[in-house]
């Protein structure tokens, strides 16, 4: 998929609007609009990563950063007491519909083992 035809990069440049609940110069948090929890926000890096089997060494400073940025959202929402989930997928067969890195940070319900 070319960066021109991703979502997400729409996202990033402002053509496709979010309900963005944190943002930075490395990454931006938003929320679902097919939420799968009573909090459900993506996190995606700006720069185009397609997942994380295509993540290169250089790329290993933004993927700290989301997640730390994903325990400050789920801090934010009130996730702290009760907990929360961070999922990447990764490839079609682990659920992921959008060829762009991202992270989901879930919480608001209880989480069951094994997810789905």
């Amino acid at each position: 998929m070319a960066e021109q035809d991703c979502i997400f990069c729409s996202v990033v440049t402002g053509d496709v609007r979010a309900e963005i609940v944190f943002q930075d110069d490395r990454c931006i948090a938003f929320r679902d609009i097919n939420p799968q929890a009573p909090v459900h926000v993506l996190i995606i890096p700006r720069e185009h990563i397609e997942s994380l089997d295509d993540a290169g060494r250089g790329d290993e400073p933004v993927l700290g950063h989301i997640l730390r940025v994903a325990a400050r959202v789920a801090n934010d929402e009130g996730l702290t007491e009760s907990g929360f989930r961070t999922v990447i997928n990764t490839g079609a067969g682990a659920g992921q519909s959008v060829l762009h890195l991202h992270l989901h940070v879930l919480g608001g319900r209880p989480m069951h083992w094994p997810p789905g």
